[in-house]
Order: C-alpha cells, then structure tokens, then sequence
C-alpha cells in the first residue's frame, strides 16, 4: 500500500472540501473494494476522505410513501431494520444476501452503488424500485444513475448523500450467488408499482445493472411466473468465466425471474 492523506470529517460539507482540496482524492465508505485495491497497489490516491464519522449520511427513515436510507448505512443495518422489514421486505432480501457477516457490518448502500460492480445486488434493487439516487448537489434517477461495469452518473467530488425507494405495491428479489464470494451470478429484481411492473437483472452482465424491457412488458399483462415462458433471454453481452457460461447465466436470468415473480405472492 502507498502512502496516503487521510482525513475523517464530520460533515458532507467538509468532506467535499477536503476531496477538493486534494491532489487526487477518493472518499471512504465501507472500503471493501478500495481497501483491498489500495493493498495491492492497484491505485494510488493522495488522500483518502473516510466518511465514517458524517452522521447524515447515515439512518433510515421514510419520506413521505418512499424509504429513505442514507448512504453510509450498512448492509446489516438494513437487513435488520424494522422499517425496511415493513415498508420493502425485498431490500431485506438484498442486503441479508451480500457478502457474509462482515461484509455487511461493514459495506455500505452508497459504497456498494458509487462502486457499481457487474455483480453487486443493490443496483438492481435501485433499478427495479426506481429508485433516487440524492447527492450533496442533485437527485438522480437510477435509470440514469448507472452507466456500465464501474461506472456511474457521479461528477467528480460528487458524494451520494441518500438512496430514495419508493413503496412498491409488491417487490421480490432473487440470485444465484456464487458459493465462494456470494457475488450475484444472476439476480433479478421485480417490482409491481403504481406505474407498471419493472424487472432488473444485476450480476449476469459484464455491463452491469440493467432493466429487462422484454420481461415487464409480459409480467403488465399477465404477472405470474408462466409469463415468461416464452421469453428467451439473449446470451450475448452476458459474462462467461469458469463459473459459468453467457448461455448458463442467461439460463439463470429466466429461473430468477420466475422465482422473484412467484415470491411478490
């Protein structure tokens, strides 16, 4: 690990300053990814601005019909949360089902969707929800949020404040996770909103987090899990690697769909 600035503020404020002040910055949440790159001195920032001790960015509470969890809480803490348990019993789901116990003491919502692994599970939840992604100088939709394998709509020195999710009528989630990272191989995502239904697909993709336009438009005309029969979902695009092939993963993609649509009851 190189040498690096660190710096704890204590509020977004002077967290933004500080990454600007710097020559070559990154924020700190949850640093599950981070941490281990910095270890293998796969990047090299000159300071790193931990977001640990910003008590704003942390909690969940409800926004009108919508939950609102902020971004340095932690996977277990939504796992374990009440409110969460019975406003979107599917985000428990999700974040019950991301890495192991440390992992989620310690990964955070904001952490995990600024870093938008392929395979991570919240950007399909935000995505399946249409979710709002609020930062310290915008609302972004999550339509718009996520641009492809590690990528995101974020600016430079932009700091997600809080995640939006508005209160699905009915919403399930379910993945394929692979036995050793517990990575999704293929999650699915389905919602039944006010607006429509939306499915998301997360970790099947080398692109990352994407919505299946196929899928929503069967399950709007007939939501049950013999819907999608008929669908064949398109291997290409999708990854290949030892665990499993594009045409397996696709495969998948279907199974979980179902799956998902079967638990939304």
């Amino acid at each position: 690990m190189y040498a690096v600035n660190y710096a704890k503020p204590a509020s977004v404020a002077d967290a933004v300053a500080a990454l600007s002040a710097a020559e070559d910055g990154k924020f700190l949440a949850g640093g599950m990814t981070l941490i281990p790159t910095l270890k293998q001195r796969l990047a090299a920032p000159s300071d790193l601005v931990d977001l640990g001790a910003i008590g704003e960015l942390q909690g969940i509470g409800t926004d009108g019909d919508a939950l609102v969890i902020g971004a340095m809480t932690t996977h277990a803490d939504v796992a374990r949360s009440p409110l969460v348990a019975s406003a979107i019993p599917a985000l428990v789901t999700v974040a019950g089902g991301i890495g192991d116990p440390q992992v989620r003491n310690v990964g955070t919502l904001g952490g995990s969707i600024a870093n938008n692994d392929p395979a991570a599970d919240y950007p399909g939840a935000l995505l399946g929800l249409g979710a709002e992604v609020r930062t310290n100088s915008r609302t972004i939709a999550a339509d718009d949020f996520f641009l492809g394998m590690f990528e995101t709509a974020l600016e430079d020195g932009e700091l997600i404040v809080s995640v939006r999710f508005p209160k699905p009528l009915a919403a399930a989630y379910a993945k394929f996770a692979n036995p050793a990272s517990r990575y999704s191989m293929a999650g699915v995502f389905v919602a039944r909103t006010a607006s429509g239904v939306r499915v998301a697909v997360t970790g099947a993709a080398a692109g990352g987090a994407h919505r299946m336009e196929t899928m929503e438009k069967a399950l709007q005309a007939d939501f049950s899990p013999a819907a999608l029969d008929p669908i064949t979902v398109n291997p290409n695009g999708l990854n290949s690697d030892l665990h499993g092939s594009a045409a397996y993963r696709a495969n998948l993609v279907k199974v979980m769909a179902k799956r998902a649509v079967a638990a939304c009851g």
